[in-house]
């Protein structure tokens, strides 16, 4: 290396930054250059990227990267299942869709009529979502079979922005594993699933491991840029797998939670588990950054929350986290309960609203104040956590007595320690940059600099703050939690 920094860029559902990483006397620093929104835009009925303004901001982070001292590399992490498609001429073709947009409604009913549900878990391993890769091009094939017919490669978003960069057409391995198309065992485009939705393999660009280069900077970045000719590699580029990657823990047996917008509840297997059973309850079959099966369940997250907060924005009400917090721990709780998961709650608008009416559907008592509403939603996540984790446990035999919880979520204590006490475990917090660390650390190994992932691990524990939340054993929850478990598939 010659600048000794690397160049990681993190895109969330709602923002995105650029962040150079070093390792200095035996640690990992990382340190914010630029930071820029996502904003989803609405346009006649449906919900899109605005790709072109995210790479235009790839571009600034750049710059701000050169002004910085230069770097040797660049890693592009997002979140899964969306894609871009290309024409013949390397074209995009049309804005790519965000995954909330409502064209996959039915999409799921409309591909079993070719394949079952069951039959496409035995084959994928993943939870079947309305967001999933699998039916949103069930979707392009019902209402767009015009951008099919069009398209000659599809790429993730991830490796669209490193196509932009580079001009290579390559998909990432854990990017990949979210779709619904790829076969966990093989580690390639299942034939069946594709036949099944009747779109040709040949429009999928060949797949890329963590660690390997999609290439270097193209001529005319640079000379726009005035930056170098370095090397975009391919990181774990679904975001949950690059904040794995930095889970601070050797320990073969153990329980993450990779925290924000969405909680990815999970632990990390040598093989898939592709049982009726792992279907029925949701899990999923990912691929980690070392090759493994990242398995996890889902859940809505802070999602919930933040969506509150901006509806209350939107009537005038300025209220803080903090304050948020504050208020639910003021409410009574265990009053009532929403499932976090259920399909009132996927799409953006009026939250509080929408929790109220999901407990007048379910015949419970119908929060009124900021603070109930609130309250509903963390012990709603909390026993979604003890749900998920008693699951686990039942489905991979094994006892998962620590769970790591990381990313930007756990910068709020108090679903931290409801975590820790709902579900009777220990909760280390930590790292909050989660991600950032994890895409930094793969461009690190790539070079050499960490020699594997325990190594990488063992440094971002020596490098961050890891907050210990142990659970109070004195509360009775088993009566509440049981009310709860009513709720869950309403």
């Amino acid at each position: 290396m010659k600048k000794n920094q690397i160049l990681a860029f993190d895109f969330g559902a709602s923002s995105g930054r650029a962040m150079l990483a070093r390792t200095k006397n035996g640690k990992l620093e990382i340190e914010e250059i630029h930071r820029f929104s996502n904003d989803p835009v609405l346009v006649s009925g449906h919900l899109y990227w605005d790709v072109l303004r995210l790479f235009h901001e790839i571009k600034q982070g750049i710059v701000a990267a050169v002004n910085a001292g230069g770097f040797d590399s660049i890693g592009i992490d997002t979140w899964g299942v969306d894609f871009g498609l290309l024409d013949k001429d390397g074209q995009l073709i049309g804005n790519p869709y965000n995954y909330r947009d409502v064209r996959t409604a039915g999409m799921q009913d409309e591909f079993y009529k070719t394949m079952s549900r069951e039959e496409l878990y035995a084959k994928t391993g993943i939870q079947q979502i309305d967001l999933n890769t699998v039916y949103q091009l069930k979707a392009v094939t019902k209402y767009r079979p015009q951008d099919l017919a069009q398209a000659e490669t599809l790429l993730l978003i991830p490796d669209l922005f490193a196509y932009f960069l580079t001009g290579a057409k390559r998909i990432e391995y854990t990017n990949a594993s979210t779709t619904g198309l790829l076969d966990p065992v093989t580690k390639d485009w299942n034939a069946d699933v594709l036949n099944a939705l009747g779109v040709d393999k040949k429009i999928f660009a060949p797949i890329i491991k963590p660690g390997e280069i999609y290439g270097n900077l193209l001529p005319e970045i640079c000379e726009e840029l005035h930056c170098e000719s370095v090397p975009v590699i391919a990181v774990a580029t679904h975001d949950t797998a690059s904040a794995v990657a930095s889970v601070p823990t050797t320990e073969k047996d153990y329980a993450y939670i990779s925290c924000g917008t969405w909680s990815l509840f999970g632990t990390v297997n040598d093989h898939p588990i592709l049982s009726e059973q792992s279907r029925q309850i949701g899990f999923t079959n990912e691929g980690a950054s070392d090759g493994k099966i990242r398995y996890l369940k889902n859940i809505m997250g802070l999602w919930l929350i933040q969506q509150s907060r901006k509806e209350w924005k939107r009537q005038g009400l300025e209220v803080s986290f903090d304050e948020m917090e504050k208020a639910a721990k003021e409410a009574e709780p265990f009053r009532c309960f929403v499932d976090p998961d259920a399909d009132d709650f996927v799409a953006p608008g009026n939250m509080p609203k929408r929790v109220q009416e999901f407990c007048k559907r379910t015949g419970q008592y119908v929060p009124q104040t900021m603070g109930e509403i609130l309250r509903c939603i963390y012990q709603s996540l909390a026993f979604k956590y003890r749900y998920s984790t008693e699951m686990l446990e039942k489905l991979t035999g094994h006892a998962l007595p620590v769970i790591h919880m990381i990313g930007g979520g756990i910068k709020d204590g108090l679903l931290c320690s409801m975590a820790a006490d709902y579900c009777g475990k220990t909760v280390k917090a930590g790292p909050v940059e989660a991600t950032v660390t994890g895409n930094a650390a793969i461009q690190l190994m790539s070079f050499g600099i960490f020699k594997d992932l325990n190594e990488a691990r063992k440094v971002i524990a020596d490098s961050f703050e890891i907050k210990t939340y142990n659970a109070d054993t004195t509360l009775d929850l088993e009566k509440p939690y049981a009310e709860f478990l009513k709720y869950i598939g309403k």
